[in-house]
């Protein structure tokens, strides 16, 4: 037997099931939707027409739905449900807010001046920031917690549907105040090896990172000075002879200002593309569009200075295609 139910179904009936079967009573049920009693009931009556079955019947304190009743009012709440979840999505797409996830590197690096731009020219804008992990970070974004997440750019594990970004690297590089004495001299390993280390705790990644570009270098990684403070670490560059090594982009400011600068050795540290990731299931909103503008402008003044070129030379956007997630139970 073919209903039609995709073409003669309508919106009141499912509000109707609804608030029937929540309440277990007609008069309730009228009373929650604000509808006569006569309405609801001639609402009901034109639904079990189109349902081809009774969908209630009446005991002594109400009404319980029939079998037929409940695959009704199941429909009718998942397509309510889709509905509300609709509007919020449409009223959030022209909202001035955002909400953005921000690994820990780049939340101390490009985002401060990335915030500061987007703030002097969209003041109407709300921002939610969410620092952690990226194990953490996907999770958030995959729900819609979060609308973007904004760092380092590190391969899946497995396909995850969403879409990557490139928009800058971030090497791993040595870092000494702009008056420091290697900048006299050649930067060799043995020049290296004469001064103290400072290193950052940023995260086990990260520190991963930073222990294999020097031991690359033959320099050792268990001597050093290690902080997870970001300001200890700066005061002691600009305050010693003292060489760290970091995602360069950690100290964006101080490199921008001149206070600190890149050392130059020949050899080349590995790529490490950062950028965005974006959910491929649904628009970002307004306001995320215009902290991408700002970002974009940020990035662009960052590599007018030589200290973060483009990937490739520009940005590229690629698409890491969606694994099947598992239905909800």
């Amino acid at each position: 037997m073919r209903r039609h139910l995709d073409r003669r179904l309508k919106l009141q009936w499912l509000r109707v099931l609804d608030a029937v079967e929540a309440e277990g009573s007609l008069l309730r049920a009228s009373a929650r939707l604000g509808l006569g009693q006569p309405a609801l009931t001639r609402a009901l009556q034109e639904a079990e027409q189109v349902f081809g079955a009774s969908l209630f019947t009446r005991h002594a304190r109400g009404v319980r739905p029939t079998e037929a009743g409940r695959i009704a009012t199941r429909l009718a709440r998942r397509v309510l449900a889709e509905l509300h979840r609709a509007e919020e999505a449409l009223d959030h797409l022209h909202s001035a807010q955002v909400a953005i996830g921000v690994l820990p590197v780049a939340a101390v690096g490009v985002l401060p001046g990335a915030l500061i731009r987007l703030k002097q020219a969209r003041p109407d804008i709300q921002l939610r920031l969410q620092q952690g992990r990226m194990e953490e970070l996907l999770p958030l974004l995959a729900s819609g917690e979060i609308d973007l997440v904004v760092g380092r750019l590190y391969p899946p594990a497995t396909p995850d549907g969403f879409l990557r970004e490139a928009l800058w690297e971030e090497p791993i590089s040595f870092l000494a105040r702009a008056g420091h004495p290697l900048f006299a001299q050649p930067v060799t390993r043995a020049a290296l090896a004469g001064f103290e280390l400072v290193l950052p705790t940023v995260s086990q990644r990260v520190g991963q990172e930073i222990d294999e570009r020097l031991a690359a270098l033959g320099l050792a990684t268990q001597a050093p000075m290690r902080s997870s403070s970001y300001g200890f670490i700066r005061e002691m560059l600009l305050a010693s002879d003292m060489v760290s090594v970091m995602p360069r982009l950690m100290m964006v400011g101080d490199l921008l200002r001149g206070a600190l600068r890149v050392l130059p050795l020949e050899e080349e540290a590995p790529p490490r593309p950062a950028g965005l990731i974006l959910p491929d299931d649904r628009p970002l909103p307004e306001a995320g569009q215009a902290f991408i503008a700002a970002l974009r402008a940020h990035l662009a003044e960052i590599a007018a200075q030589g200290l973060s070129p483009m990937p490739d030379g520009n940005s590229s956007r690629r698409k890491i295609h969606r694994t099947a997630r598992p239905s909800p139970a």
